[in-house]
């Protein structure tokens, strides 16, 4: 009687076992009730689903402590996403060991402190040796617990933006405690001090401390070898000038300045000598762009590399914006995007390489599309400025790849009774193709989507893209698009990923000519317009491959920025054959 209420209260659990899915997401208006009848815990049932590779409980005020179980129950577990819930002051029991997790999301909890044996898990030997992203933001944390590191040595990206920190302990930056961390924000807290031992975080790339109650920024930051973006507005800092160059200066402005030794603290070369060699870097960065970027282009060239140019938003007569509206917030709220110009996806199988290219990427780095979805589009059936949005599943029309349109309501249903068939043909649980993600879907009262100037849905993350931008071999120009309900990195890191490997295809395109291309009057007849070799950027000097990477801003409706991909900080970690031309 009892095994028939709970099964009635939690459908979603019966179902995930019955099909042994790897992923499981419970929202929606009737879990805060549920878990409240549940002592405001998860119920002990959905523990005893081992095979769980993501688990999501969002928006749930009732929810305050995972419950006892976690741990010994889902041991292949590699996303947690536990953030808008009202867990806290601490986590009892703490949730460690779980020796796959990968990525960890509490935000938006009523966290305070994470001490022994009410935190992350131990310490020794580490309760989460796998864990790359931690986001704690958005709760009440006074104080960070010693031995995060030791808990979590592989860590990567750590957000303690909106808590109460007054200071970082003493452990977190000692030699070799972090050595994989590059991304550390801690934002709208009350951070009094920075010790010069941050030089330790050998892999740091992005800092963000702004809006604390810092008076200084150490030297040090400067001997940190990878660092290449930082933000400390918000500090009133005793050295009015540092604070002046936070406001409008470049991060390696900002570092020269420190490694100098600033004002009045009697080390380094002196401001004189510091401002003497600013303007000398100038001068050498200025020279070649009076050449049009060519000499860089050419040494690059000279020595087989690849190239990237990077057209910045100023130098683009037309760039492509995204609008972002408030509903996604709630549905899948990070999204970045970019145009790269210069593809050749005529030549033989090339189309075929980058589609397959793609898969791997979803399958990889997106972790079988739960912490990320790309989508690729044929920039010039792609009318801006776009919006990213969110819809009813009633309301939302598209016209998916290789089918006709529908609602995303009996589209989500086909693909449903196409998953079952797909079963009972195999006689086996799993599915292929878009049958696999069904489940990100789950609990979702609108689904998001991504809108172009004419109102035609051109994108529906993470399902499907339209046939309206579909690729095809005489595509050069492209509009990529990468969304996230987890983190706004993780979008960044996948687009990396996947323009990398494009500039990759691209060259092995140009040196191995293969049989099959399209002529040049066939290209023209799909196409239905003429290649200019002149403007064409994939047309390099002595047969080079370039590949043009133009920035593409997403603001909200106010048109406030939200974010712009590339960056400085972005594409920073090219290969040694990948040379970025900004």
């Amino acid at each position: 009687m009892a095994a028939a209420a709970v099964s009635e209260a939690w459908p979603e659990l019966e179902l995930a076992e019955r099909e042994r899915r790897r992923e499981l997401l419970l929202t929606g208006p009737g879990l805060e009730e549920r878990v409240r009848a549940a002592g405001g815990r998860l119920p002990p049932r959905l523990f005893t689903l081992p095979l769980l590779h993501y688990l999501e409980v969002s928006g749930c005020g009732s929810l305050r402590a995972p419950g006892p179980g976690l741990a010994q129950g889902l041991p292949q577990l590699h996303s947690l996403v536990l953030r808008c819930n009202a867990l806290g002051p601490g986590l009892s029991p703490e949730l460690g060991p779980l020796p796959a997790l990968r990525v960890l999301d509490l935000s938006g909890n009523a966290l305070e402190a994470l001490p022994p044996g009410q935190g992350l898990g131990p310490a020794e030997p580490p309760g989460l040796p796998q864990l790359q992203s931690l986001n704690l933001s958005g709760n009440r944390l006074r104080e960070l617990p010693a031995d995060l590191a030791r808990c979590a040595p592989r860590l990567q990206s750590l957000n303690l933006t909106g808590n109460c920190l007054d200071s970082f302990p003493a452990a977190f930056f000692s030699p070799g405690a972090l050595p994989l961390l590059s991304e550390l924000a801690a934002a709208d807290n009350c951070l009094r001090e920075l010790s010069p031992d941050i030089a330790h975080l050998a892999s740091l790339k992005t800092l963000d401390l702004s809006n604390n109650q810092l008076s200084e920024i150490p030297a040090e930051l400067a001997d940190c070898p990878k660092l290449k973006e930082i933000n400390f507005r918000g500090n009133k800092l005793r050295d009015k000038r540092l604070e002046k160059m936070l406001g409008g200066c470049q991060t390696r402005s900002i570092l020269e300045y420190l490694r100098a030794g600033g004002r009045g603290c009697g080390k380094g070369r002196g401001r004189d000598g510091a401002e003497k060699d600013e303007s000398r870097r100038k001068r050498r960065e200025r020279k070649p762009r009076r050449d049009g970027g060519e000499g860089a282009e050419q040494e690059a060239g000279d020595v087989g590399r690849l190239l990237l140019r990077v057209l910045h938003v100023s130098e683009n007569p037309a760039p492509l914006t995204v609008r972002v509206s408030p509903e996604v917030r709630d549905v899948r709220p990070y999204i970045v995007g970019a145009v790269v110009r210069g593809m050749d996806l005529q030549p033989g199988n090339a189309l075929k390489r980058f589609l397959a290219a793609q898969t791997k990427l979803h399958e990889d780095l997106c972790e079988k599309r739960t912490a990320a979805t790309m989508a690729t589009h044929d920039l010039h059936a792609v009318r801006g400025p776009l919006l990213y949005g969110a819809r009813p599943p009633q309301d939302l029309k598209i016209v998916p790849l290789g089918r006709r349109e529908a609602k995303a309501k009996e589209l989500v249903r086909q693909l449903q009774l196409e998953a079952e068939e797909q079963r009972k043909q195999k006689r086996r649980q799993s599915v292929s193709g878009l049958h696999r993600y069904l489940h990100l879907l789950d609990g979702k009262e609108n689904y998001p989507c991504l809108v172009d100037a004419d109102g035609d849905v051109i994108s529906f993350p993470p399902i499907t893209n339209s046939e309206k931008t579909k690729i095809k071999k005489t595509t050069s120009d492209l509009f990529l698009e990468v969304t996230s309900a987890t983190s706004l990195q993780i979008c960044k890191d996948v687009m990396d990923a996947l323009i990398l490997k494009m500039a990759e295809m691209n060259k092995f395109t140009l040196e191995n000519k293969e049989e099959g291309s399209l002529s040049d009057t066939e290209a023209d007849a799909v196409s239905g317009q003429l290649v200019d070799p002149k403007t064409n950027p994939a047309a390099g000097k002595d047969g080079q491959s370039l590949l043009v990477v133009e920035q593409v801003r997403v603001v909200d409706l106010e048109g406030s920025l939200r974010v712009v991909y590339p960056s400085k900080a972005d594409l920073a970690t090219a290969a040694p054959h990948v040379t970025v031309v900004r």
